[in-house]
């Protein structure tokens, strides 16, 4: 792990479990998170992504309930990452649970930190779960990137699953794909909605497109 790159991400994680009520030392709990972040096999889920969920966090905070709710669960929710196995959302869930409550936060607000990092496996929040909503829009925000933007975050992707066979890999890839194209809204913050729709189902189908092999001139 750089420090030199992540000090601001540690100087943010001491503050936000400092304001939380924190009755331990934060720093360590920090580099832990961190080093997990860091870790060999993350092509973009790494602390890029952390980096950027937390800032897309911060521009929602508004519409949030407990926006360092959501804050600590944008910490939590790809804290685990393997792409060859599965249950990574259960897995970052629990070791929140364990982090949180040895940092002697809240049980209440260590409950609400699970139950967000848990919804990061269907990104659906029920209506009117404001930090559910802000969280989801957060880590989906990279959707609405520019295509370049995209088009790089998409061959991250592809770097993370190498070890999957092209075919079965764009199979699978076309699969999540046309479930979030078949989803009502992608964003449910107003402030997401409109500047991130749009752009993200252009990025989808794009994509989708490239994936079944449809020449760029029938787009």
């Amino acid at each position: 792990m750089n420090e030199r790159t992540t000090e601001d991400l540690l100087t943010a994680w001491t503050a936000l479990l400092t304001r939380c009520g924190a009755a331990v030392d934060p720093e360590p709990y920090g580099r832990e998170l961190l080093r997990r972040w860091s870790e060999p096999q993350r092509r973009y889920h790494g602390v890029d992504h952390l980096r950027a969920v937390l800032r897309h966090v911060d521009d929602l905070a508004a519409h949030a309930a407990d926006a360092d709710a959501v804050r600590l669960a944008a910490w939590f929710h790809d804290a685990v990452h393997r792409p060859d196995r599965t249950e990574n959302e259960e897995r970052s869930a629990a070791l929140a649970h364990r982090a949180l409550t040895g940092a002697g936060l809240p049980a209440g607000r260590v409950a609400e930190v699970e139950r967000l990092v848990l919804l990061t496996v269907t990104h659906a929040p029920a209506p009117g779960d404001r930090d559910g909503e802000v969280l989801c829009d957060a880590d989906l925000a990279v959707l609405g990137g520019s295509p370049e933007a995209y088009g790089a975050y998409a061959a991250a992707v592809r770097e993370e699953y190498g070890f999957v066979p092209e075919p079965d890999f764009r199979a699978g890839r076309a699969a999540v794909l046309r479930a979030l194209l078949a989803l009502p809204a992608l964003f449910r913050t107003p402030a997401a909605s409109a500047r991130l729709e749009q752009p993200a189902r252009a990025n989808l189908q794009a994509e989708l497109a490239t994936l079944q092999g449809v020449p760029k001139a029938t787009l």
